[in-house]
C-alpha cells in the first residue's frame, strides 16, 4: 500500500498508522471505505475527517446591511498575513466583493479605487511583497429585508482574521436586535461548525454512510439487527444534533437549540425571523501542504525498509 495512501488516510481519520495500513488492507486501497471501516472498529471518529489546513493569509468579511461577502486571499507565509499593505489588499477585495456575487473571476475582474482590477491589485503587490497570492474563494449572501451579520474569530484586524462567518436572517424586525442575534450565532457556527442549516441540507451519501456504520457496530455490539436499527434511530438524531446547524445546541448555554434561539430572539425583534443561510469559512481548509518525507516512516512500520 502506497505511502500517500496511508498518509491521506491518517490525517483525515486520526487512527494510528499501522491501522490506517490494515483499513486500506482490508479495503482494497478504497480510502472511503477504509474511513468507514476504522469507524466500525472504533478506531477512528467521524469528527477528524477535515484535512490537514495548509495554507497562510487571511480570510475577510464584509457587509452593507443586507448582502454580506466573505473572501478568502492566500499567501505563502504568514508573515505576509501580517504585512499592512497585504491586509489593506484584503480588505479592499472584500469590499469589492459585495458587488461581484459568487463569481470569483467577476470580482477579479471588478475594478478598485485605483482604477485597477482586482487581478492586477494582487498581482502588483506579489511584485512588491515578494510571495506568490491567490484569491482562492469568496461567497455571498442577501436578504430582501433583514441582515446579513458578519464575525471574524481572533480577528487580527476588524473584518479579517483565520475563521470569518456570514449569517443572514430575514426578518422586518429591529435591525439592532438581528444584529445582536446575528453575531451571536456567527460566534456559535465558528464554534460549533455546523454542516448543514437543517436536515434537508445534509448529504444524502453522508447520511447513507454513518447509517451503515451505525448499524455495524450495534450488530458487532451483539444486538439482532432488528433491534440495532432501532439503536441506529436514535443515534441519527444525534448525529443531526452534532451537525445541522437549526439542531445543534447553542454554544452559549449548551442546551437550547439553534431553532429555539432564532424562537426566543422574535419577540424582543418585534416580528418572525427565519435563519436563511449561513457562511464560514476557516483559512486554508482543504489544502495540503508541501510533502514531507513520510514514505520511509511507513516503510519502517509496514517492514519494508
Amino acid at each position: 500500500m502506497s505511502a500517500q495512501l496511508v498518509k491521506e488516510l491518517r490525517e483525515r481519520s486520526g487512527a494510528g498508522m499501522m491501522d490506517c495500513k490494515k483499513a486500506l488492507d482490508a479495503n482494497n486501497g478504497n480510502v472511503e471505505a477504509a474511513i468507514d471501516w476504522l469507524r466500525t472498529k472504533g478506531l477512528a471518529s467521524a469528527a477528524k475527517k477535515a484535512g490537514r489546513v495548509a495554507a497562510e493569509g487571511l480570510v475577510a468579511v464584509a457587509s452593507n446591511g443586507t448582502t454580506g461577502a466573505i473572501i478568502e486571499l492566500n499567501s505563502e507565509t504568514d508573515f505576509v498575513a501580517r504585512n499592512e499593505q497585504f491586509q489593506a489588499l484584503v480588505h479592499e477585495v472584500a469590499q469589492e466583493a459585495l458587488a461581484s456575487g459568487t463569481d470569483i473571476e467577476a470580482l477579479k475582474n471588478q475594478k478598485a479605487a485605483s482604477g485597477k482590477t482586482i487581478a492586477e491589485e494582487i498581482t502588483g503587490a506579489v511584485a512588491t511583497i515578494g510571495e506568490n497570492m491567490n484569491l482562492r474563494r469568496i461567497a455571498t449572501l442577501s436578504v430582501n429585508d433583514g441582515v446579513v451579520a458578519t464575525y471574524i474569530h481572533s480577528a487580527v484586524k476588524p473584518g479579517m482574521g483565520k475563521i470569518g462567518v456570514l449569517v443572514a436572517l430575514e426578518s422586518t424586525g429591529d435591525k439592532a436586535k438581528l444584529e445582536a442575534l446575528g453575531k451571536q450565532i456567527a460566534m456559535h457556527i465558528a464554534a460549533a461548525k455546523p454542516e448543514a442549516l437543517n436536515r434537508e441540507g445534509v448529504s444524502a451519501d453522508a447520511l447513507e454512510r454513518e447509517k451503515s456504520v451505525l448499524i455495524e457496530q450495534a450488530v458487532a455490539s451483539g444486538k439482532p439487527k432488528e433491534v440495532a436499527e432501532k439503536m441506529v434511530e436514535g443515534r441519527i438524531r444525534k448525529y443531526y444534533e452534532e451537525i445541522v446547524l437549526l439542531e445543534q445546541a447553542f454554544v452559549m448555554d449548551g442546551k437550547t437549540k439553534i431553532a429555539d434561539v432564532v424562537k426566543a430572539a422574535e419577540a424582543d425583534a418585534g416580528a418572525p425571523i427565519t435563519l436563511k443561510a449561513y457562511e464560514r469559512f476557516s483559512l486554508g481548509e482543504g489544502i495540503e501542504k508541501a510533502e514531507d518525507d513520510f514514505a520511509a516512516e511507513v516503510a519502517k512500520v509496514s517492514g519494508v525498509a
